[in-house]
C-alpha cells in the first residue's frame, strides 16, 4: 500500500485497508534483507564520528532534586541542573571515598554527597573533574572522550527534528543483553517490520536502500537532515553523512482492525549509535523517531548490555492536532507503550543476534 500523498489526504486521517493479506501470505522479505546489504550500512555508521557523545536519558528525567545517574562502558557518570539552571554533569564516584553520587541529593543546584557532605556546582573541586554536558531539549547527551576516543565535537550529532512547540514529544528507555552494534543492526533491518511485528504494521515495500536491494540500481532516497555541533555540516544539505545508506519504506501503521496509517519513512545511521526515521509523506509528515543506543557495561555474568532511549516527535498540520499537544501528558504513557512494546520483540532480535555473534554461529 502506497502511502496517501499529503495533498490527496481525506478528512480522518486513517485509511481502510479494503483487501488484507493475511500475514503468511504476504510477499517473503528475506531475498530482499541482504545480509551483506545490512552489514554494510552497520559499518559505514560505524565509522561516522560521534563527537565522543552518549545519550544518557531524556531532559525531561532531570529533576530538582536528585540527579539523573548511568552508567556508560562502565563509568558512573551523574547529570543535574547546576545553580544557574544549566546541566551539570561528570563522574558519579565522589573524588573523596568512592561514595555513589547517584544516591546523593541536589540543593540549590549543588549535588551534596551524603556520605561527607562534598559539595559539587558542576566545577572542578576536590579532585572532582566535570564532563561535558548537552540538553537538546529531549535528550540529555555527556561527552566521554577517553572512551570514545575520537576528535571532539562541541555537541552531539542531531536529527533535524521538527519545532517542539509543535510536536508531541515521548521518550522510551529499555535495556538489552546485547552491543550496541545490535541494536544499530536490528533499525537498519526494516524489512521485517510487517513479518515481526504484525501487531503495528501491515503492507511494508522497502522502496529503496543503500545498495539498491530493492528498486533500481543504486537507489538513494532522502535526506538524513542532520545537524553536527562543530564539524560545519548543515542541516539538511545534500551529501551529508548517513544520506548514502537511507532505506526508503512504504509501510501502513496498524491502528485497529483494519484501520491504518499509511506513510513513507526514510531511516539513516547519522552516528554509530543512532538511527532515525523521519516520515517524509503521508499523515504525520515530519515526524521522527530517534532510537540511540548507549553502552552501558557487563551484567553480573559478563554479558554486554545497551540502554535505548527512543525519542518520538510526533507532528500534523491537522487543525485537531493542536488538542493532542494539549493532552500531551496523557498521551506520553501510551505513546512509550506502544514503544515498549515494540522494543520488547526488537532487544529480543538484537539479544539473539549477540548471542549468536558472541558464540560463532551468526550466519555469514
Amino acid at each position: 500500500m502506497k502511502p496517501v500523498p499529503s495533498g490527496r489526504r481525506g478528512r480522518l486521517p486513517l485509511s481502510l485497508r479494503r483487501r488484507p493479506v493475511p500475514w503468511e501470505r504476504q510477499r517473503p522479505t528475506w531475498r530482499d534483507a541482504g545480509p551483506a546489504v545490512i552489514a554494510r550500512a552497520l559499518k559505514r555508521a560505524e565509522a561516522r564520528p560521534s563527537g565522543n557523545w552518549y545519550v544518557v536519558g531524556a531532559s525531561g528525567e532531570l529533576r530538582a532534586d536528585r540527579p539523573l545517574a548511568r552508567t556508560v562502558a562502565g563509568q558512573e557518570v551523574v547529570v543535574w541542573r547546576g545553580p544557574d539552571g544549566r546541566p551539570a554533569g561528570g563522574p558519579g564516584v565522589c573524588p573523596h571515598l568512592g561514595a555513589p553520587l547517584r544516591d546523593s541529593p541536589v540543593r540549590c543546584g549543588t549535588l551534596v554527597c551524603h556520605w561527607h557532605g562534598l559539595a559539587l556546582d558542576g566545577t572542578p573541586h576536590a579532585g572532582w573533574v566535570p564532563l561535558p554536558v548537552h540538553d537538546d531539549g529531549v535528550l540529555l547527551w555527556v561527552r566521554l572522550d577517553e572512551l570514545g576516543g575520537e576528535a571532539p565535537l562541541d555537541a552531539p550529532v542531531v536529527a533535524r527534528r521538527p519545532e517542539r512547540a509543535t510536536a508531541l514529544t515521548a521518550v522510551y528507555s529499555g535495556t538489552g543483553v546485547c552491543e550496541v552494534e545490535d541494536i544499530v543492526a536490528n533499525r537498519l533491518d526494516p524489512w521485517h517490520g510487517a513479518w515481526f511485528h504484525p501487531h503495528a504494521f501491515a503492507d511494508l515495500t522497502v522502496v529503496g536502500s543503500p545498495d539498491g536491494a530493492d528498486g533500481p540500481p543504486g537507489t538513494v532516497a532522502g535526506s538524513s537532515g542532520i545537524a553536527v555541533g562543530s564539524s560545519g555540516t548543515v542541516a539538511g544539505a545534500s551529501g551529508i553523512r548517513g544520506t548514502e545508506d537511507a532505506f526508503t519504506v512504504d509501510v501502513s501503521f496498524k491502528v485497529a482492525g483494519r484501520l491504518v496509517v499509511p506513510v513513507r519513512a526514510v531511516f539513516t545511521a547519522p552516528e554509530p549509535r543512532t538511527v532515525v526515521m523521519r516520515i517524509t509523506e503521508g499523515e504525520g509528515a515530519g515526524s521522527v523517531v530517534e532510537t540511540h543506543a548507549t553502552p552501558l557495561g557487563p551484567d553480573e555474568l559478563g554479558r554486554p548490555r545497551t540502554a535505548v532511549t527512543e525519542a518520538v516527535l510526533a507532528v500534523s498540520d491537522r487543525p485537531g492536532f493542536a488538542v493532542v499537544r494539549r493532552a500531551a501528558p496523557l498521551l506520553r504513557p501510551l505513546v512509550r507503550a506502544a514503544a515498549g512494546r515494540l522494543w520488547r520483540d526488537d532487544l529480543a532480535y538484537a539479544e539473539r543476534r549477540w548471542h549468536l555473534r558472541s558464540t560463532g554461529r551468526f550466519p555469514g
